[in-house]
């Protein structure tokens, strides 16, 4: 019997209906053999394996190496006469899959991967399971037409498509239910919740392992007009789940801020706080802020996952060269180093990996911090606190006395910590900082315009970093991508005039482990501006257009280049470099 390997579409055509022969269950250990795909002795092998692992014959045979996974489904599916599918090729619609219930789902191991004029196609581990089929036709009142996945990826995917959302839902309509029979005032309620049935407590739970399986950087809780929204920032881009139960949102704050030791009676005013809970195996610090809307208190947790550690400098992603030149610049034993970037562009990971490679026993390091996101054995972090006016000048003046060989501010906002800090770095200290500055060219300048005098600063840098963070394209679902008529102006211009017909790109199409997004991950942009003496001159002298020829011509790589090059080895597409770096553009542009 010759098989002919069925080719994975995006759209398989609407399967036959069932045959006695599809009907039947199949033996495929003696299918294979019938086959030659496998011989007797393999077989009588596989099923020994099998009495003694209990596991499926078909996945003995692959564990066994005796036939490829894809070879073994393909040729089930010629049998059958149903299709094998890659989820890769496929474009899935969550809403859709989620017809069906997670307990039969994850039961019977299947998942709808489309609707049809007269039922759905149904995605299967095991495609001979006609007890399955049956089932699930009794549960949508449909019928389905079975197609064949790998079990891998079917599991795979019903994690992504159902995650908390059902649970989250259903522990929302209890603690509604909950709240309309009480007597007593929500307040009490939130106050006496000390176990973990309660189903505010098991709400919260649930939102926070959905969001650490998701590797969520931020939970938003937010009250509407009629219900309430629950937001994840995945990757940079926020991912939304709307609950019904708008009057369960006054619970979830007020349990939120029992947890942080917020006062629970002032609903007028922001209010900051901080707790640690322990999700799935993982030590979660969470930042708390709240802040008043007309429905409600609306309620920011940043997430920082303890137990992953600190990045280590290579984890960084940094390019080798600049990694080095970075790393040489840390051993000096004074100057200032800043790590410049917006919001949410990796600055404090940056620092944080350098503050690693720093912590030696050799050296006492002190920090000045707002607030304190990890924490690290034998380093002095220091929390500034305005309420008291302990700020970032307060605790520079303190650190001075201490005898510190590295100082660290978590960011120079005024021209007072900008002069203690500079200073300090003309006096024997290795200083580290930030700036919310676009790239490193305009990080120098900004000092000058924060009142530090020009000659202070070309004394006392010695390095700039700037960074951002653009999103990785999805390997599974990647395909080739060619630049648009707009693109190609926009690199041309980057390449200084270079023509760009002969670039490769690749762009991520959308899959079951992307989420349909096209993206999975983020990976670190970095320019490194190490001042040489032209530089320093033109500092000196405050000469911007003067600073930045200068730069240019010691060889200084800018992001936008540094990010298509990352376009070019496939790691990111020229959407996203665009995005990331369009106010560069912009301004080397006008220059």
């Amino acid at each position: 019997m010759e098989l002919e390997p069925i080719e994975p579409t995006n759209e398989p055509e609407q399967p036959k209906a069932p045959t006695p022969k599809e009907r039947k269950r199949v033996r495929i250990g003696d299918l294979l053999v019938e086959n030659n795909l496998i011989t007797e002795a393999q077989l009588m092998l596989a099923l020994q394996e099998q009495k003694i692992s209990g596991k499926k014959i078909g996945r003995v045979l692959v564990d066994l190496g005796m036939i490829s996974e894809t070879k073994l489904l393909e040729m089930l599916g010629s049998y059958l006469n149903i299709p094998f599918l890659e989820m890769k090729f496929f474009q899935l619609d969550h809403s859709v899959s989620l017809t069906l219930d997670e307990s039969h789902a994850r039961r019977y191991r299947v998942l709808i991967l489309s609707e049809k004029d007269d039922g759905y196609l149904l995605g299967m581990a095991d495609a001979s399971d006609l007890i399955a089929q049956d089932a699930i036709e009794h549960a949508l009142g449909r019928p389905v037409y079975p197609a064949i996945l790998r079990e891998s990826e079917l599991l795979a995917t019903l994690d992504l498509v159902y995650r908390k959302h059902s649970q989250i839902q259903s522990i929302a309509g209890e603690l509604d239910s909950e709240l309309r029979s009480s007597d007593f005032v929500l307040d009490q309620l939130g106050a006496n919740v000390d176990t973990s049935d309660a189903p505010v407590v098991r709400l919260l739970q649930s939102i926070m392992e959905d969001a650490v399986q998701t590797k969520a950087s931020d939970v938003h809780i937010e009250p509407d007009e009629k219900g309430l929204r629950v937001r994840q920032r995945i990757d940079g881009v926020l991912q939304e789940q709307i609950i019904k139960e708008r009057r369960i949102a006054s619970a979830l704050v007020l349990r939120l801020k029992i947890m942080a030791n917020l006062d629970i009676s002032e609903k007028r005013l922001p209010q900051d706080g901080r707790f640690n809970i322990q999700v799935l195996n993982h030590s979660i610090d969470i930042r708390l802020s709240t802040l008043p809307t007309q429905w409600g208190e609306s309620v920011v947790m940043r997430l920082l996952d303890q137990t992953t550690g600190i990045l280590s400098m290579p984890a960084l992603g940094m390019p080798p060269e600049v990694q080095s030149r970075f790393e040489l610049n840390l051993e000096r034993p004074h100057g200032l180093i800043l790590v410049t970037g917006p919001t949410g562009s990796g600055k404090t990971t940056t620092l944080y990996a350098a503050l690693s490679q720093l912590n030696t026993p050799k050296r006492k390091i002190i920090t000045a911090e707002d607030p304190i996101e990890y924490r690290l054995p034998r380093i002095n972090q220091v929390q500034v606190n305005p309420k008291i006016d302990f700020n970032f000048s307060t605790i520079l003046r303190s650190a001075l006395r201490q005898d510190p060989d590295v100082i660290l501010i978590g960011e120079m906002r005024d021209q007072e910590t900008v002069s203690i800090g500079v200073r300090a770095a003309l006096t024997g200290h290795l200083v580290l900082s930030t700036l919310h500055t676009n790239d490193a060219l305009s990080s120098a300048m900004r000092l000058t315009d924060m009142g530090v005098e020009p000659w202070l600063i070309a004394s006392a840098l010695r390095a700039i970093v700037a960074q951002r963070l653009v999103k990785r394209v999805c390997q599974n679902c990647s395909e080739e991508h060619h630049p648009e008529p707009q693109q190609k102006i926009w690199l041309e211009h980057i390449l200084r005039g270079k023509p760009a017909d002969d670039m490769h790109f690749i762009k991520g199409r959308g899959c079951y482990r992307c989420n349909n997004t096209g993206y999975s991950g983020r990976i670190g942009v970095f320019e490194l501006l190490e001042l040489d003496e032209h530089m320093l001159r033109a500092l000196r002298n405050n000469d911007t257009d003067g600073f930045a020829t200068a730069a240019r011509n010691s060889g200084f790589v800018t992001m936008s280049e540094r990010a298509l090059g990352f376009a070019q080895q496939g790691m990111t597409d020229l959407d996203e470099v665009f995005r990331i770096t369009s106010d560069l553009f912009t301004e080397e542009v006008k220059a």
